[in-house]
Parts: structure tokens; sequence; C-alpha cells
């Protein structure tokens, strides 16, 4: 319980330091506000409604659906596709050889196992699905009961998976890319791949920052 509310504490903090880094940035362009005043609220009626939340829908659809469904299929090659074609077993794609690759980027980290790196790779698309991932990815059936989440364990013990390593894992997700989905509205909304990037590039950077900083104090304190 204590590791799922340092969680928001942690975000907070990032937040506030981020914005606060930015603000600093930006401090010249921001000096100067438009202010007006709010018209009065009404109640809108239906068709109105129906109108306009079709034409968000539609728009959705239309451009940052594109891009979620390019992105999920790119994951989706990552993790089935490897040099000989079609791989039934994820630790023969080609995500599983980038995950090897990556490996001394996570190792600062606490995160030094292909495995971890390639359920990141799948968390792009939702980072529901890390978990599932690493216990496909570690040959674990059923990983939802109580059989299998002690097989988990045992398995993750087994490479020196411990809890700090847990812990980092926990925080690196927190803070790293967003999901398919909001990189694709971020895409919409700012009309640029540039800006885009930037922000996939700069939460992948603070998030590793900040998970080396936790792991280096975790290793201080309980080593």
């Amino acid at each position: 319980m204590l590791a799922a509310y340092s969680m928001y504490l942690i975000g907070i903090a990032v937040a506030i330091f981020v914005s606060m880094i930015l603000h600093l940035l930006d401090r010249e362009k921001s000096a100067n506000y438009l202010l007006i005043e709010l018209p009065e609220y009404k109640l809108p009626d239906a068709r109105t409604v129906g109108i306009y939340v079709w034409d968000k829908v539609k728009d959705y659809l239309g451009k940052a659906g594109t891009t979620i469904f390019v992105a999920t299929l790119l994951i989706w090659v990552l993790l089935n596709f490897g040099p000989h074609g079609y791989a039934p077993d994820m630790s023969e794609g080609f995500g599983a050889i980038i995950g090897k690759l990556l490996v001394p980027v996570f190792a600062p980290i606490g995160l030094g196992f292909w495995q971890i790196a390639v359920a990141l790779i799948a968390g792009i698309s939702a980072k529901e699905v890390v978990v599932s991932s690493c216990a496909v990815l570690f040959g674990i059936v059923n990983a939802n009961s109580a059989s299998g989440m002690a097989a988990f364990s045992q398995v993750l013990h087994s490479i020196g998976f411990d809890p700090l390593n847990a812990y980092c894992l926990m925080v690196f997700c927190l803070l790293y890319v967003p999901c398919a989905a909001t990189l694709a509205t971020i895409r919409k909304e700012s009309d640029s791949w540039s800006w885009t990037a930037f922000v996939t590039l700069f939460q992948l950077a603070t998030a590793w920052a900040v998970t080396f900083l936790v792991y280096r104090i975790g290793l201080f304190f309980f080593t």
C-alpha cells in the first residue's frame, strides 16, 4: 500500500519540477496573457451535444485513430515476427532482439533484463499489458492465479529481480512514454511530429533519470 501511495507522490513531485523547468524556459513567451470574459453557461440541447460529440469522435478516428493503428501494428510486428519470419515465441522476435540490445541502457536503473525491456516496448500500446507481457516472456501460465503468481515470483527471484527492482519498474512505468492513444492525441493537437518526438524522448529521459535516482537510493539503504 505504501508503494502505491508513493507513486502518487513521485508523480506529483516530478510534475511540479518539470512544470517549473518548462516555465523557466518559456518565461519570455508567456509574459503576456490574454484575458477574456467567460460567456454565460447554458444547458445545451441533446441535438447540439450529439452533433458536437459526433464531430469530435469522427475527427479523432480519422486522425488520432490512424496513428494508434499504425503504432499498435508496429508493436505487434516487433513482438511476433523475427529474422526468420513469424515467431510464435516472443523471445525469437525483433522485440526480443531490441530488448537484449537495450539491456545495458536499463541495467543502471535496475531493469537490466531483456524480458523487462520487451514488456516495456509492449507497454507503449497500453501500460496495462506490461505485467502480462512479462508473464508470457517468462513462460508463466495463468499469472492471475495463486499458483501462477507464486511461479512468477519464483522465476523473478531466480534471476535476481527483487522488490527494489519491482519498485523501479513501477516508477519507470509511471513516468515513461504514455500509451499510443496519448501520443496520437499529442500529434493531433500539436500538428507536429517533431513536438511528439520531443515529448516522447523527454519522458523517456525523465523516467530513466528518476528511476536511476530511486534505484541508487534503494541500493544505498537496502544493501
